[in-house]
Formats: C-alpha cells, sequence, structure tokens
C-alpha cells in the first residue's frame, strides 16, 4: 500500500546483496527537521521489473539535510532565556518607574499643601508677632512711666528722710556747683569765694565732728581762689566800652598839626597885640607918630603871623598819618571801634589771645595816627593798657576737695 501511494519512491534491488541507499532529491525544500525520524518500513519485495528500464533511486529526506552542530541547540535556549529574561527586566523597571512616578506625585502634592498651609501659618505668625510687639511696646512705655514714678517716690522718701545735716550738706553741694557755673560764666572767683564762705559759716553753726572733713576742704578751696589773681571781667569791659566812646573824640595827628598851628598863631598874635598897642602908645605920646600906624599894627601883624605859619619845620615819625583825609580818619575811628569791640567780645567768649592781639592793634593805631600829647588820647591809651595787662585770664580752680567732701559725707549716711 504505501509503495502504491509513493511513487517517487521505490525499491530498488541491486547486486551484491547491497543494503538499500536513501537519497534526498535536490529539487526537494529544506524542510526543519522532525522531533524523530520516521523508520523506514520494510516492503515485500516487488516483481522484478523488465531489464530495459532504469532503475528507481529511492531518496529520503533526512539523509539530503546537513547536520547541525551540537552547541546550536543549548546556544538557543540561551538567547532564549536571555531575551526571557530582559524582557521580564524590562517590564520589572517599568513598573518600578511608575510606580516612583506615582509617589512623586503624589509627595508634590504633599509638599504642595504643606507650603499653602505653612504660608497660612506664616502669615497669622507674623500678625501675632505685630500684635506681640505692639503690647510690648505699651508694656515697655507704662514700665517705664511707673519706674520714673517709682523714682521720683524714692527720692521724695530720701528728702524725707534726711536729717538736718544731710539737708545742710546737700545745700552746700547744690551751692557749690551753682557758684561755680557762675564763675565760669561771668569769669570772677566772686561767686565762688561767696558760696564757699556761706557753706562754712553753715557748717561753724551746725558744729557736727563728723562734718570737720568738709570743713577742712572748704578752707583749703577758699584758700586756692585767694591765691589766683582773677581778673574782673566787669571792669575790663567798663573800660572797654569807655575807650569805645573816646574814639570819636580822639584827635588825629594831621587834624591837630593844623590846628595846634593856627591857634598857637591866633594866642601869640593876641598876646603881641597889647604889648604892640602899649609900646607904639608910648611912643606915641613921646614922639610924633601919626595916629593911623597905630590902627594898621593889628592887621599887619597878623599878615605876618598868617605868611609865617605858611612855612613851618617839624619831625614826623609816621608819615602815612599826615596823608589822611578827613574820610579816612572816619573810617580809622570806626576801624578802632572795631578793634576794641572784637576785645570785648574776646574777654566775655574766655579768648585771651584773641582779646591780646586786637588791644595790642588798638594800641598800635593809637600811637601811630592819634595825637599822643591830647588828654583824652592819653587816658584812651592808659584804659587799653589796664586792659591789656589785665586780660591774660586765669583759669579759676575748681573746689574738688569741696565736692570730693560732701560726696563722702552724702554716702557716708
Amino acid at each position: 500500500m504505501n509503495d502504491q501511494s509513493s511513487p517517487s519512491s521505490s525499491p530498488v534491488p541491486q547486486s551484491g546483496a547491497e543494503a538499500p541507499t536513501e537519497v534526498v532529491a535536490a529539487s526537494a525544500p529544506a524542510a526543519p527537521p522532525p522531533a524523530a525520524a520516521p523508520a523506514p518500513v520494510s516492503a515485500p519485495a516487488p516483481a522484478p521489473a523488465p531489464a530495459l528500464a532504469p532503475a528507481p533511486v529511492v531518496v529520503h529526506a533526512a539523509a539530503a539535510a546537513p547536520a547541525l552542530p551540537g552547541w546550536a541547540m543549548p546556544l538557543g535556549l540561551v538567547l532564549a532565556l536571555l531575551a526571557a529574561g530582559g524582557a521580564w527586566t524590562s517590564w520589572q523597571t517599568q513598573q518600578r518607574v511608575h510606580s516612583l512616578e506615582m509617589e512623586l506625585v503624589k509627595r508634590q502634592q504633599g509638599s504642595s499643601e504643606q507650603s499653602s498651609e505653612a504660608r497660612v501659618l506664616a502669615r497669622q505668625a507674623d500678625e501675632v508677632a505685630r500684635d506681640a510687639a505692639a503690647k510690648v511696646a505699651l508694656m515697655e512705655a507704662r514700665v517705664s512711666e511707673v519706674a520714673l514714678q517709682r523714682g521720683q517716690i524714692d527720692e521724695l522718701l530720701q528728702s524725707l528722710s534726711r536729717s538736718r545735716d544731710e539737708n545742710a550738706v546737700s545745700d552746700i553741694d547744690a551751692a557749690v556747683r551753682v557758684a561755680l557755673q557762675q564763675s565760669t560764666l561771668t569769669g570772677s572767683a566772686e561767686p565762688l569765694m561767696v558760696a564757699l564762705r556761706s557753706a562754712d559759716e553753715r557748717l561753724a553753726r551746725l558744729s557736727q565732728p563728723r562734718l570737720e572733713p568738709l570743713r577742712r576742704a572748704i578752707a583749703r578751696d577758699m584758700d586756692r581762689v585767694r591765691s589766683v589773681a582773677v581778673p574782673d571781667i566787669g571792669s575790663l569791659l567798663i573800660k572797654l566800652d569807655e575807650s569805645v566812646r573816646l574814639a570819636d573824640e580822639l584827635p588825629l595827628v594831621s587834624q591837630s598839626a593844623t590846628s595846634g598851628r593856627a591857634v598857637a598863631a591866633a594866642q601869640q598874635a593876641r598876646a603881641a597885640a597889647p604889648a604892640a598897642r602899649a609900646s607904639m602908645s608910648a611912643e606915641g605920646a613921646s614922639s610924633v607918630w601919626p595916629q593911623w600906624l597905630l590902627d594898621w599894627d593889628v592887621p599887619l601883624q597878623r599878615v605876618w603871623t598868617e605868611i609865617g605859619s605858611l612855612l613851618r619845620v617839624t619831625r614826623i615819625d609816621h608819615p602815612e598819618a599826615m596823608l589822611l583825609s578827613p574820610e579816612q580818619g572816619f573810617f580809622l575811628r570806626e576801624n578802632l571801634k572795631l578793634r576794641l569791640l572784637n576785645a570785648r567780645l574776646s574777654l566775655l567768649s574766655r579768648q585771651p589771645e584773641a582779646a591780646s592781639a586786637d588791644l595790642q592793634a588798638a594800641q598800635r593805631s593809637l600811637v601811630t595816627y592819634f595825637d599822643m600829647g591830647a588828654r583824652r588820647t592819653q587816658i584812651a591809651a592808659e584804659l587799653l593798657r589796664q586792659v591789656a595787662s589785665q586780660s591774660r585770664l586765669v583759669g579759676i580752680p575748681r573746689p574738688d576737695d569741696t565736692l570730693a567732701a560732701t560726696a563722702a559725707a552724702l554716702a557716708g549716711r
């Protein structure tokens, strides 16, 4: 049966008892090897063919395919396993990435909610802090007021609880400090001396043994103040004011020379006129001189005096003083007044160097441009000399011993 259904293959008898050979036709396509090759079925020997027919060749499909090497099958299995493992790993990685993305989204949403809540809380905290700062400021103001009131109350209680001696010491300390300020402002040591003297008299009336160190300190300060020659600023200012008043009445050298010559000539003419009249009257009585010579003698004498006054030889130490015009004399007097007023301000502001410089400049102006032979000029020069000699201020000594003793007496209560 099988032989009839498969015409392409038929058993071929071979001579010499050779085994049948299986040949794969070249035209047959290559097929994958089966799992198990079927064993050839032995057929009964057919009837002998005619002799002239060619002998058919039996071809087997398995015999025509080339044989695969032995390592191809394990390699394929390994590659298949690797591909399966890679696919599994990529799937697992994708799942993990997806889970991580979901976790990040959740956390981002949570952080956004937390940040919004934090903003709200920060705004509330800011408002609470502002309210607290306002309350603290109000409390501090109230505390300061309470502290001030408490301090005033403490001072009042202390003043009420002090004894007579302590009140006396406090009054002495305050009086000495005020007197020191007055002496510094006025430049005179008299207020300080009066305060120290009154303090010593008050302590003498108290006659407390524990206040004896204070009395000794007051005595030492009084000796120190007496030993220092402090100028009286008030008297110096009065002298400067008098010098300023005299500045408008001081005669200039240029004016005094001209007026002096005219006055001298007039006085000389007045003195010579009576003598000339007497002599000419005596001569007229003894001689025959006409009367008209007596009448013309006085005018002629005056004319001769004027002619003689046109030429005068005088020694001039400062030529610029003789060249001053009346307008320049006015500005010279004003400049002298300004110098004296500047010296006055310097004395009031306790600047002895500036006052001395202004006084020296005023003295040079007096000597150079004003007539030193005049009485008023001499008075002004003497006033400026006194002010310049007394304007070197000496610092008023501080009553440090008295202040230290009063502080010790007040601290020992």
